[in-house]
């Protein structure tokens, strides 16, 4: 998609049949909810959630939010405790996220949850992002839509200013309400967990957090519990070798070096050479440049020594 010219679409039925069908076809494009514009693509692609990272090179692979139409199709994809139910109940549709525990067999791609056990849901307000999901019939992954380190987007402009050339197309909503990402809160067992501050208040959530859980916070998240080597061009004794491009590994992020591909694999070779035999895992080198610095990223966290 990039170099492409970015079409902007006024918000309304043709706009939004046109989304969807990019979204079914594995393309993401800019949508006003109440807080910010997204960028959303169909949370159960990896390579449509590989093409968000792509197009906002964005520099690490963080979790990001699930955006879904209500909330018999949040309890779907996550589970809900009494506490995250009440939560819901009282403040969805609306800028609230819940970080909860994934349903076994849940759909969601493992690039959307960055490998975790849990998943960030959230059931907007705003028109126009409520008719995309209807339309496509998806859930849909929507992190801010500017390019990573860019001042969130409240209208289109906005998102032109940092995404033309790189999305296919920008729904036109006018300004935001809010002009500020949702709260996040985590139902994980034990309190509340305040995750990031935002419209909702949520009395008597802690402010206490455990690595990674949802965007916007910095510190490393899932890591294999073996060793990892990165580089390799082959694999040492008691290695399992993921490729990519010509070494071809165990199996391989991509045979023939597309990045969006490797991007979309990442956490599920990951998890699948934490459960394979060996006591290390090796990776094969991948570039630096474009979506492969994202990658490479995630890798180094992998490989980082563990706190003693």
């Amino acid at each position: 998609m990039p170099g492409k010219s970015t079409e902007i679409r006024p918000f309304g039925p043709e706009a939004i049949a046109a989304a969807a069908e990019l979204v079914r076809g594995g393309q993401p494009v800019a949508v006003p909810t109440e807080t910010v514009y997204g960028l959303a693509a169909d949370a159960t692609n990896a390579e449509a959630v590989a093409r968000i990272y792509e197009a906002k090179g964005r520099p690490s692979f963080n979790p990001l939010i699930v955006h879904v139409p209500d909330l018999a199709a949040a309890r779907l994809l996550g589970q809900f405790d009494a506490e995250a139910l009440a939560l819901a109940e009282a403040h969805w549709p609306g800028p609230l996220t819940l970080v909860v525990p994934q349903q076994p067999g849940s759909p969601i791609a493992s690039l959307v949850t960055a490998g975790l056990a849990t998943v960030a849901l959230r059931v907007p307000a705003h028109p126009a992002m409520r008719a995309l999901l209807e339309a496509s019939g998806r859930p849909l992954a929507a992190p801010s839509a500017n390019a990573s380190g860019r001042i969130s987007p409240t209208r289109a402009a906005h998102v032109l200013a940092s995404l033309d050339g790189r999305i296919p197309l920008v729904i036109d909503g006018g300004a935001t309400a809010h002009g500020l990402e949702s709260t996040i809160v985590a139902a994980t067992g034990g309190p509340l967990r305040l995750l990031r501050p935002g419209p909702v208040s949520v009395p008597g959530a802690t402010t206490h957090s455990v690595g990674i859980e949802a965007p916007g916070m910095m510190e490393s998240h899932y890591a294999p519990g073996k060793p990892v080597r990165l580089d390799a061009a082959t694999a040492e004794d008691g290695e399992w070798l993921i490729g990519f491009g010509p070494v071809a590994g165990n199996v391989s992020l991509s045979s023939t070096g597309d990045l969006v591909e490797a991007a979309a694999r990442l956490f599920d070779l990951l998890h699948q050479a934490d459960d394979a035999p060996g006591d290390r895992i090796a990776v094969a080198p991948v570039p630096c440049d474009g979506l492969g610095a994202a990658i490479r990223d995630r890798l180094v966290r992998a490989a980082a020594p563990r706190p003693a």
